[in-house]
């Protein structure tokens, strides 16, 4: 009584108290009658002699991700109700579901305090408090908040409890929910009445006519991918014309009466094969397709960054032209040629010689058979060891055979395309029914491209071989992540998004990696992130672990001393090669989107923005020489005036990667040039109460400190996944008549929706969004 009449303390008709209202909710989806089918038919799958176990409960209510939640949840509505029983009937299961799911603050706000006040006496102890803490921890897998809960426990009770009474009471609670200031705050700025206007203007069309609906969907398909259909339509129109030339040439031949259609197909598939055997190199070749789209305007035409792609794309082709020629010949050609009249033969004799063949043994035996043979079993082997399933062992295979998998499988297999070329001349020149040297064009097709592969090997060979780099500092982040900083060869120069290649004698003298760039290029270091998922790359953890001491790498960050960086193997770097991101500079307003590892080549981006702000601001204070700043004032101005950064990542420790970065950011950036946002998706959405208690912790940690729990930085933490139409309606609101660039880096799954977005946008608003995809 004394607690419900101090409730008027807190002013419930402010906006933050508003919006809290809404939250400490247990049951988000699928609430009241309708939702109560449901779990009234889980109760009868999972009911056991009628009665529904305690253990069994937050799989019926649809917390199967939070058992023990669940089960303290469930402790607490027994509590309530005098019910000492670990199991539950259906009429006192529709009780406890009616309470969770009741739409009244002060009814939800009673059963979150009864799941802490165990005793049922309305106070909370700091020791009840703790329990709370790490469970709402385990169930939003925040490890290093669970490490920390005497800490936190401390924390909320000199909050709530200024006169040291040693517990704290409902009202309290309530005061701290109503208080806490909103996760979305902060995208509620926006002019209102523009804002307004947006959103009735991207209410999403809804057409009734399925064929307006298909042509809506193609405009939007053609928009976002012009470049790549103009591309694929001119390689496809190359491969039917050559096909159909050589096609209808030997249609007019003698030999088509013996052998028919199938000779005619093999020719065709055949001609098909030299281009596109000598076409699938040039995707390749990276130093030259780096210059193409930095040096000159062709990248606005044709898409340089879909070059792997484009090379998978070719190797399809290829896979389909052997099958056709090898087919045509294999079960065509040489059948009828062996069962041809005499007659029918007397026409051959210039190709296959006086006798005819007596068997097959006799086309595999000469060098056009077995030249043909080995190649399409190397081409198999490189094409079958190239597919996702073995190049990232996602088959259980038996230890033997998963040894011949893998990223090292892939990478010497591919390599056999060295003799597999060798083979092709040979093969191209010994033809049975071509005997002048000028209709032999095997070698034509190929003379180019092969040169310009083989000048970029050596380019690469040679340059690599003077970029040797020290190791200065090394890190071990959660996430299986190490971080490498190394020094920078002298005349090294790079942008911001770019990436290099990395080779460890140690681990293998050939193969070579790519990786993003994280340090930006003003920094007078070259720094790099490493997911340790592949054998190479779980192989070269091992190697710094082994001259590094254990403890040293337990402290995160490692400065070497010059012992241990003369023991640890040098590191080859080749680069830097172009990449998306590295195209930020056309904007004046970025938003950068990175999943997990995949921020690493934005981070770059931050940190060059970070750089150019931190200059921008000694040049003001006088700071930097006046040579300096004539020098600095007659370069290029820095484009970007606002940056907006979203790290999406599912994992607490990943927030340690670039903890540095986001510190800096705090600190410098004291104009909101770059505006910061994590998201941590293994904590329930804001309203949900399994993140509840972690919202009222992470405000009062942020107020008092300046640190958010989650992050471990000065930036604060959003919980669950972002609403991106949200994101790009807060850009599109504060950047009208303004270009801006979308940066994405991570798993595919989102790139379709950020198109759809950055296309609707565009279309509904004067903002104009030019997405970018980085290569993941």
């Amino acid at each position: 009584m004394a607690s419900s009449k101090r409730f008027d303390k807190v002013d419930r008709t402010k906006s933050g108290a508003a919006r809290a209202l809404k939250g400490l909710k247990f049951i988000t989806k699928n609430v009241g009658t309708e939702g109560w089918g449901e779990v009234e038919k889980r109760f009868d799958e999972l009911a056991v002699d009628g009665m529904l176990p305690k253990s069994s409960f937050g799989q019926c209510i649809g917390m199967n991700e939070s058992k023990d939640f669940a089960s303290e949840l469930f402790d607490a509505l027994a509590r309530r109700r005098g019910l000492t029983s670990s199991s539950i009937t259906k009429s006192e299961l529709r009780g406890f579901w009616e309470q969770i799911t009741d739409q009244s603050f002060d009814a939800r706000l009673e059963t979150f305090f009864d799941m802490v006040d165990k005793n049922l006496d309305g106070r909370i102890t700091e020791e009840e408090v703790k329990e709370i803490i790490a469970l709402s921890a385990s169930a939003n897998k925040l490890s290093k908040i669970q490490e920390r809960v005497e800490e936190y426990a401390a924390l909320i009770m000199e909050e709530l409890d200024p006169h040291n009474l040693g517990y704290i009471e409902l009202y309290n609670l309530e005061m701290l929910l109503l208080q806490a200031p909103s996760q979305s705050a902060n995208l509620l700025t926006d002019s209102r009445v523009l804002s307004q206007m947006l959103s009735q203007r991207l209410v999403p069309t809804k057409d009734r006519n399925p064929i307006k609906k298909c042509c809506r969907g193609l405009s939007y398909f053609v928009q976002d991918n012009w470049k790549r259909i103009w591309v694929m339509l001119l390689w496809l129109s190359i491969c039917a014309g050559l096909f159909t030339w050589k096609f209808i040439q030997y249609k007019h031949r003698a030999v088509f009466h013996v052998m028919g259609y199938c000779v005619t197909t093999a020719k065709g598939a055949a001609e098909t094969l030299k281009f596109n055997m000598a076409l699938i190199l040039l995707p390749v070749c990276r130093n030259t397709i780096t210059w193409l789209r930095s040096r000159t305007k062709l990248g606005r035409v044709v898409p340089f960054d879909d070059n792997i792609n484009f090379h998978k794309v070719i190797a399809v082709g290829i896979a389909i032209g052997v099958g056709l020629h090898a087919g045509a010949h294999l079960t065509c050609d040489f059948p009828r040629l062996l069962h041809a009249t005499d007659e029918e033969y007397e026409p051959m004799k210039p190709f296959f010689g006086d006798d005819r063949p007596d068997d097959y043994w006799w086309f595999v035996k000469g060098t056009e058979g077995w030249t043909g043979v080995v190649m399409v079993v190397l081409m198999a082997i490189s094409y079958t060891l190239a597919q996702p399933w073995f190049r990232r062992n996602r088959l259980n295979l038996p230890k033997i055979l998963k040894k011949l998998t893998g990223f090292n499988a892939f990478w010497y297999s591919h390599h056999l395309f060295v003799i597999v070329y060798v083979l092709f001349i040979i093969h191209g020149y010994f033809l049975y029914l071509s005997k002048k040297w000028y209709k032999r064009t095997t070698w034509m097709y190929l003379a180019v491209p092969v040169l310009l592969y083989a000048c970029e090997r050596l380019i690469r060979a040679f340059r690599s071989g003077y970029k040797s780099v020290r190791i200065l500092k090394v890190a071990v982040y959660p996430g299986n992540v190490l971080a490498l900083q190394m020094s920078k060869p002298q005349g090294f120069k790079y942008t911001s998004g770019q990436y290099i290649f990395v080779n460890c004698a140690a681990v293998s003298q050939f193969q070579w990696h790519p990786f993003s760039i994280t340090s930006a290029p003003g920094d007078d270091y070259l720094s790099i992130h490493i997911r340790t998922l592949g054998d190479w790359t779980s192989q070269l953890k091992s190697i710094f672990a082994k001259v590094i001491p254990h403890k040293q790498i337990q402290d995160q960050i490692a400065i070497l001393s010059n012992l241990q960086i003369n023991r640890i193997p040098k590191l080859l770097i080749d680069g830097p090669y172009g990449a998306p991101a590295q195209d930020y500079k056309d904007y004046d307003v970025l938003l950068l989107v990175g999943l997990g590892i995949g921020a690493t080549p934005l981070i770059s981006i931050i940190k060059d923005v970070l750089n150019n702000i931190k200059q921008q601001k000694e040049i003001e204070e006088g700071i930097t020489e006046d040579g300096g700043a004539t020098k600095n004032s007659k370069k290029k101005p820095f484009a970007t005036k606002r940056a907006y950064f979203y790290w999406v990542t599912r994992e607490q420790g990943s927030f340690e990667w670039f903890r540095g970065v986001m510190n800096e950011v705090a600190e410098y950036d004291q104009d909101g040039v770059i505006e910061l946002h994590n998201y941590c998706t293994s904590v329930y959405e804001e309203g949900d109460a399994r993140s509840a208690l972690i919202t009222m912790l992470q405000s009062i940690h942020h107020a008092k400190n300046g640190l958010d729990i989650v992050s471990g930085t000065r930036v604060k933490t959003h919980f669950a996944r972002p609403n991106w139409r949200t994101v790009f309606k807060h850009v599109a609101v504060k950047h009208t008549d303004e270009r801006v660039g979308v940066f994405y880096c991570g798993a595919p799954g989102l790139t379709g929706e950020l198109r759809r977005l950055s296309q609707d946008f565009s279309r509904k608003t004067t903002t104009k969004f030019d997405f970018h995809k980085e290569n993941f």
